[in-house]
């Protein structure tokens, strides 16, 4: 269950402070719905049409905001998957997803910098370790995917990196192709001298995932 949630007339919010980034594309995009620095209940469902909440929603890369629609259909899985590499910062998920087998929504953000407490999640430890990694890595040759859709599954490796299989398009920051995947080793040591790919260097640093 959620940490917080907050039912309106249309739409049910849900929202996991746990997995939030502070990426403040609510606050920035619906400031009327999700008030910063309210005393008291700081969403309000009611304020703005269910439409536009959902759009909202869809843009919470860390999926620490989701949403159940009282009028219609919730959310649905993507047409295609994506892992967007964000500048100095994690992967962001966008797929039908389970992690360590077990499912779990369709927006995440895991850890790249090796510094999360909560691994394989991204908890914003990159801002006070000082992670660097570029968000453009440079384009790799890949034939389009048969396939672009579907289950994701993403094992953390113990003390290793993201095994991530299923069918994939890796993007940079802009939104620029990068790669086309069904099956990837990416880093999550941040130690990596070929970002976002392993290289084994976990092993040479000394990673560990507890």
């Amino acid at each position: 269950m959620a940490e917080e949630q907050y039912r309106g007339s249309m739409i049910k919010i849900d929202f996991e402070s746990s997995r939030c980034i502070h990426s403040r594309t609510c606050v920035l995009g619906r400031p009327d719905v999700f008030v910063p620095n309210a005393e008291g209940p700081w969403i309000h469902p009611d304020a703005a049409p269910a439409e536009a909440i959902v759009e909202i929603a869809h843009g919470c890369p860390s999926g620490a905001i989701q949403y159940k629609r009282l009028d219609g259909p919730s959310e649905e899985a993507p047409i295609v998957n994506l892992i967007r590499v964000r500048e100095n910062g994690p992967y962001a998920i966008h797929a039908q997803l389970t992690i360590g087998g077990a499912p779990d929504g369709m927006r995440r953000t895991l850890c790249r910098c090796g510094a999360s407490r909560a691994k394989p999640y991204c908890d914003g430890s990159h801002h006070e370790a000082g992670f660097l990694a570029t968000g453009e890595p440079d384009t790799r040759p890949s034939e389009p995917l048969a396939v672009r859709n579907g289950l994701l599954d993403v094992e953390p490796l113990p003390n290793g990196p993201l095994k991530v299989t299923g069918a994939m398009e890796i993007v940079s920051g802009t939104g620029r192709t990068v790669d086309r995947k069904m099956v990837v080793a990416l880093c999550r040591c941040g130690a990596s001298t070929s970002k976002p790919y392993c290289d084994g260097s976990h092993a040479r640093i000394g990673f560990t995932d507890q």
